[in-house]
């Protein structure tokens, strides 16, 4: 057994980031246009889809899964408070891909929610002292904020 410097005899190793949603099919096509395969689904009898996995992987050992589940509530993105930090090599690319597959143009993010009630929406690429390459703020069919930061490593 390798012990840790925490004394943790079995420490966690992986971590996944699990969204409720209002329609689990809509969000996993939303997040495909990310980069991300569907890799596996839980559908009710009816078809219905109760829960589904998405992910990413390359040969660079880079790799991101998100997990998505049906909200049994109203999905209200300023009382979930979810933000994701999401990373690609091309800011400015993929916003201009997001545009052309749709989703509404937000212009300069000044704290506003944007046009389509600040949903699937997109804004112009900013640069942060953090993040001097670019960050990409882009809100996803339930309105939760994804920060996507311009990374090479």
């Amino acid at each position: 057994m390798t012990k840790h410097a925490n004394d943790c005899p079995s420490p966690v190793f992986r971590a996944v980031s699990h969204l409720h949603v209002d329609d689990v099919e809509v969000s996993v096509a939303f997040y495909k246009l990310l980069g991300f395969d569907d890799k596996n689904w839980y559908r009710k009898d009816d078809g219905t889809a109760m829960w589904a996995a998405v992910g990413y992987s390359d040969n660079q050992h880079r790799r991101a899964e998100i997990f998505f589940a049906k909200a049994s509530e109203p999905v209200i993105p300023e009382q979930q408070a979810v933000l994701l930090y999401l990373f690609t090599s091309d800011v400015k690319l993929l916003r201009d891909h997001l545009l052309m597959k749709g989703l509404h143009n937000g212009g300069k993010y000044c704290g506003q929610a944007g046009p389509n009630n600040g949903r699937r929406v997109v804004f112009e690429v900013q640069h942060p002292a953090y993040m001097t390459e670019g960050e990409l703020r882009v809100a996803d069919p339930d309105g939760y904020c994804l920060l996507i930061g311009q990374y090479d490593g």
